[in-house]
């Protein structure tokens, strides 16, 4: 084929979007005397889930944590969990889902401890993401943690380029289309949820519907809000859509090329291809597996629990050691007025 007649799409891998914040986790660690020990719970016979656990490992364990493999029995998880959540030696905990596979994986979920859950599923931080509030703390200095595989593609999106920076924090996909073909609650959802209040319009697809996801017109609104679109179908919205990213658990669901726009940004994360060879002929850019990026966030996501943390303790010492110094202060005050008090009395 001559040079003329080759596809102009840029295929970005994983790999690279990894380097990028891996210097970022590496800045972090080095304000930690000691590595952080990250432990995951293996119940799962899904090969994708033991793939993903030897994968954290290996990226946990070349960047300077510590990872144990924990791997038993389904129905022994649950106390296993809670021994976890109160084991100081442990920083972080990671389950490799899906478990059973219906609504007991969700109250698995909630057992973690908010304060260990580097995978972002606790209440607290699912409500947190859901109403558009982005720190843990009134000061705005702890930052809530997101789902990982959702953040992952955002922080592929950063790298790309698709957020303008010139916009204001939090406004930067403003004018941006994308479509989201996937509404699980562990990843599809969360991130249309995301896109929608970074000021995206999301079109969110499933198997029976299309939902749009937006902060409306001119963001006025401070959370998106869910549309019902009655009647689309990816015919509506892939031609419409500036980006595409599906993450359909299937070998047989491909993204219709013929619908998507010429030049669009396609990103798969699922662990299957969801994504003919062919669009490289139509995309601008392809991102065809974002794994290593997730492992990346889960450090990530691992360092800043450690960090909230150590701030905590530093912020209650400090709070003791001005507590004592007021005790002090108001006892010298009260030795200083008893003296004065004697020195005025007769002899």
């Amino acid at each position: 084929m001559a040079d003329a007649e080759k596809p102009n799409c840029k295929v970005v891998l994983a790999n690279n979007i990894a380097k990028s914040l891996l210097e970022e986790v590496h800045d972090g660690l080095k304000k930690i005397d000691r590595k952080p020990l990250l432990v995951g719970f293996l119940s799962s016979s899904d090969p994708a889930a033991r793939v993903y656990a030897e994968w954290t490992g290996k990226t946990a364990n070349e960047n300077g944590f510590a990872f144990q493999l924990r791997e038993l029995d389904r129905e022994l998880l649950e106390d296993a969990l809670i021994d976890a959540n109160t084991d100081p030696s442990v920083d972080g905990i990671i389950v490799y889902y899906p478990i059973f596979n219906n609504r007991q994986d969700q109250y698995l979920q909630q057992i973690v401890s908010v304060d260990k859950d580097v995978e972002g599923l606790s209440h607290q931080y699912i409500f947190n993401m859901y109403q558009n509030i982005r720190f843990l703390d009134p000061e705005n200095t702890k930052k809530s943690i997101l789902p990982c595989t959702p953040l992952a593609v955002i922080k592929i999106l950063e790298y790309l380029r698709i957020y303008n920076t010139i916009l204001p924090y939090g406004n930067r996909l403003h004018g941006r289309t994308i479509t989201v073909v996937n509404r699980s609650e562990v990843v599809g959802r969360p991130l249309a949820a995301l896109l929608a209040n970074d000021g995206a319009r999301v079109y969110s697809v499933d198997i029976a519907d299309v939902q749009q996801f937006d902060r409306g017109v001119g963001l006025r609104k401070r959370r998106h809000e869910v549309t019902e679109k009655p009647g689309w179908t990816l015919k509506d919205c892939l031609p419409l859509s500036d980006v595409v990213i599906s993450g359909v658990p299937g070998s047989s669901y491909k993204v219709p090329l013929e619908l998507v726009r010429d030049g669009a940004v396609c990103i798969n994360f699922s662990s299957e291809k969801n994504f003919a060879p062919e669009v490289k002929e139509k995309a601008s850019i392809y991102v065809p597996a974002i794994g290593k990026v997730t492992i990346v966030v889960l450090l990530r996501n691992l360092l800043r629990i450690v960090q909230n943390k150590i701030d905590e303790k530093a912020q209650a010492d400090k709070s003791v050691g001005g507590g004592l110094k007021q005790v002090e202060a108001k006892e010298e005050m009260k030795a200083e007025a008893k003296a004065e008090k004697e020195v005025g009395q007769p002899l």
